[in-house]
């Protein structure tokens, strides 16, 4: 099959689309490098260098011709949403428009949406949180993500097209950038591999559900197999990890015995996110495989090649 995967140069997006290659497909890669990293691009794939609000990207799609789209392309940090909802808003969710305008010009068939589990539902009571659990976001960011999955709802009604959206709980593992606004785990190791304090905000008992990225590629993989799932699933395992529990697996690993350093918690900061993700066992036949222990090893394994001892 030939697929589009935009954000294909980032950490999630370079995973799907090494999955996707080795599973057969023809894949092409479209993403600004404004996050993603040309190190990251499989050389396998072609690559299109255009953003999403670009008047190249009619050009590009045309060019791909893909008949499937995983669209993991995104603003993505929820600190810069707050700062500014209209830059967020113009890649998120005018972004996601053009994208689905050039994708209906061209005939895709299916498209992938990649939705935020825990942005999209905020804080609940119901853990783990069903996808049917009323959505409530308190950022930005969320509510770009929640605008985005109505609208490829809406798209989908208009063109006929296949329509899925994928709602990822925290992705960590190899290619993760522990710089900027990253994954507690991609920093903690690179601090802790660095031989530098990890600082935990508040009492570091807030929970998250931690899913591995090759796990999550699998996820997309299985979009494509099934073009009949539809609506919105969660991607997640189920399970409820602190962030103390976390830093205390990861000095383990590193061998270091120094406790974290605690600061003031984030203000509105989400206390507990874990997704229940059976229906995407029944739709897709997906379960998180990686176990967390196993996957955090690999992690720091690949970390260790790139930070100096």
């Amino acid at each position: 099959m030939r697929v589009l995967v935009t954000g294909g140069a980032g950490f999630i997006g370079s995973h799907v689309v090494d999955r996707l290659l080795a599973d057969g497909h023809t894949v092409d890669i479209l993403d600004n490098l404004t996050t993603g990293r040309r190190a990251l691009l499989n050389p396998a794939a072609r690559f299109h260098a255009c953003d999403l609000r670009s008047a190249r990207l009619g050009d590009a799609l045309a060019v791909a011709r893909p008949e499937a789209v995983l669209h993991l392309a995104a603003q993505a940090s929820v600190g810069r949403s707050v700062i500014d909802p209209l830059f967020d808003a113009s890649v998120n969710v005018l972004g996601t428009l053009a994208l689905l305008e050039a994708c209906r010009r061209v005939g895709v068939a299916r498209v992938v949406f990649t939705s935020s589990g825990g942005a999209a539902y905020g804080d609940t009571d119901v853990l783990p949180t069903p996808e049917n659990h009323p959505v409530h976001p308190a950022s930005p960011y969320g509510t770009s993500k929640v605008a985005g999955e109505h609208y490829l709802e809406c798209w989908a009604g208009l063109t006929g097209a296949s329509v899925l959206a994928l709602r990822l709980a925290n992705i960590y593992g190899p290619r993760q950038d522990p710089r900027g606004e990253a994954g507690v785990i991609a920093i903690f190791v690179a601090r802790l591999l660095a031989g530098a304090a990890c600082v935990v905000n508040g009492d570091g008992e807030q929970t998250r559900d931690y899913v591995y990225v090759g796990d999550v590629a699998d996820a997309f993989a299985r979009a494509l197999q099934n073009p009949r799932a539809s609506g919105v699933l969660n991607i997640g395992t189920g399970t409820q990890t602190s962030v103390n529990d976390v830093y205390r697996r990861l000095a383990r690993l590193t061998g270091v015995g120094r406790a974290a350093e605690h600061g003031p918690a984030r203000p509105g900061e989400q206390r507990r996110s874990v997704l229940d993700a059976s229906r995407a066992k029944e739709a897709l036949g997906w379960t998180a495989a990686t176990p967390f222990d196993a996957g955090l090893a690999r992690t720091v394994e690949h970390m260790r090649k790139e930070v100096p001892a």
